[in-house]
């Protein structure tokens, strides 16, 4: 299977569909889609997969979504699409790349330290302020956020 990533143009639909996969709140995907640069992965002229750069500080960038559709899941394309992320920030000059995900996300875990992460904190109790309805994934309740760190 062959997958092109790209960034998403100006003109394009944002495919909230695939971002609300990441991230169930639509008003905080709204908000950073507006801020950042989203980036879409396609095959057979089909999205399947996304992510978002968002500068966070000077030299510093924050990959704050990966979806990747479900039919597609486990064959690699998370993996491409954060292996891309860190090369486009890389290009685009950051010292930095982080990415936060739930207490919860084993696979995301496994993940983002397979792509050259570091675990560097824990954000305390980020999910139970951020959202106004619980998550749950794996059979648990996402409360804190587990934040990763990369030195490019």
């Amino acid at each position: 299977m062959t997958v092109q990533i790209r960034l998403l143009d100006h003109h394009e639909p944002v495919p909230m569909e695939l971002l609300l996969l990441a991230d169930p709140s639509e008003r905080l995907v709204t908000n950073y889609i507006d801020r950042g640069r989203c980036y879409i992965a396609e095959t057979l002229g089909a999205v399947i997969g996304v992510y978002v750069l968002l500068p966070t500080r000077p030299d510093t960038v924050e990959l704050v979504n990966v979806a990747v559709d479900e039919s597609y899941q486990g064959k690699g394309v998370g993996k491409q699409l954060v292996q891309h992320a860190v090369q486009e920030a890389r290009n685009q000059g950051y010292a930095t790349i982080e990415v936060g995900t739930g207490n919860s996300g084993l696979g995301q875990f496994a993940l983002y330290q397979k792509c050259g992460f570091r675990m560097v904190s824990i954000d305390r109790d980020f999910f139970l302020r951020h959202y106004e309805e619980p998550i749950y994934e794996n059979g648990l309740q996402v409360m804190d956020m587990v934040r990763f760190s990369q030195d490019l």
